[in-house]
């Protein structure tokens, strides 16, 4: 991937605290910082590792919608640590209520700036005349601006983190870590492993950005046949809800057959398959091919 980067020193502090920062400008004139302090690294590297991070946050976002990162696994619990500290619920929650609030007041700051540029001076030559004209917007304005106010001075009352202790009268309890580790590391390895059958898909289908993903998890749940030889452990799935996503499983079926992926604990092969849509006429179910040959036969002599 290519930046465009500029790299420059800032000073905090006074002086004291001299820091980098790295911009990169995208194609849409979007501007990103990166404050660091390492100074060892080249601005590329300080970027790339930046948007990594950026790209790790997006992961574990995923694996908590898709597959459950955080969800119950079991019931075994033990004792939190009833002094860590976490953020402040309740100031998040002021948090919201002020970009809200802002915003409102921007739109009505936005109104009345309309207003007193649209204002007819020849009518209201004073900024009386023009407040008195616009009693009812100022008044909400002033509102607005009171409520942002009031906002901030009940956030600035608040402590940025808190005990996990205040949050709960009882005893503060947690999953068990060990257990709830080992079955996010399963997830996690899940993931990537949908992540590499993606990439081995991408190229075969169009729509691998947008949908690629739901293909696959429409594969793993889809209905299907086990046959097994002496050599070999055959696994036949059942055609997809479309035949375009059908072509493309079997395209990827036939790349997986390719590795010679002996199945774990044993001797097999893995042979992996997608059986062809059925083919259904307008008329009459079955095969439009069988139907020519069926006519072809009641119509000889």
């Amino acid at each position: 991937m290519d930046y465009l980067l500029h790299d420059q020193p800032v000073g905090l502090l006074k002086g004291r605290l001299r820091l980098r920062q790295v911009t990169r400008l995208c194609d849409t004139g979007h501007q990103t910082q990166v404050i660091t302090s390492r100074w060892d690294l080249r601005d590329i590297e300080v970027a790339d590792r930046m948007f990594q991070r950026w790209r790790q946050e997006n992961f574990f976002k995923y694996m908590r919608e898709e597959f459950l990162l955080d969800a119950l696994v079991d019931y075994r619990i033990e004792p939190e640590d009833p002094t860590r500290t976490i953020p402040n619920p309740e100031r998040r929650a002021l948090d919201q209520e002020i970009r809200l609030a802002r915003a409102d007041l921007a739109k009505l700051e936005r109104e009345y700036g309309v207003a007193a540029a649209d204002n007819a001076e020849q009518r209201r030559p004073t900024m009386r005349g023009f407040k008195i004209a616009h009693g009812r917007l100022g008044k909400q304005l002033r509102t607005a601006r009171a409520r942002v106010a009031q906002l901030f001075a009940q956030r600035r009352d608040l402590p940025k983190r808190v005990e996990v202790r205040d949050l709960a009268e009882r005893a503060v309890v947690k999953l068990a870590t060990e257990r709830k580790h080992l079955t996010d590391i399963i997830k996690m390895v899940a993931y990537q492993a949908e992540s590499d059958l993606l990439a081995l898909l991408r190229p075969h289908y169009a729509r691998a950005d947008q949908e690629g993903r739901t293909l696959l998890h429409e594969l793993f749940a889809t209905a299907g046949d086990i046959r097994v030889s002496d050599r070999e452990l055959h696994i036949s799935l059942a055609p997809l809800s479309a035949p375009h996503r059908t072509r493309a499983a079997q395209t990827l079926c036939a790349m997986l057959d390719q590795t010679a992926t002996i199945f774990p604990g044993s001797r097999l092969r893995l042979r992996f398959a997608v059986r062809p849509p059925p083919r259904i006429g307008l008329a009459f179910p079955g095969s439009p091919v069988e139907h020519g040959a069926a006519t072809a036969v009641a119509s000889a002599p």
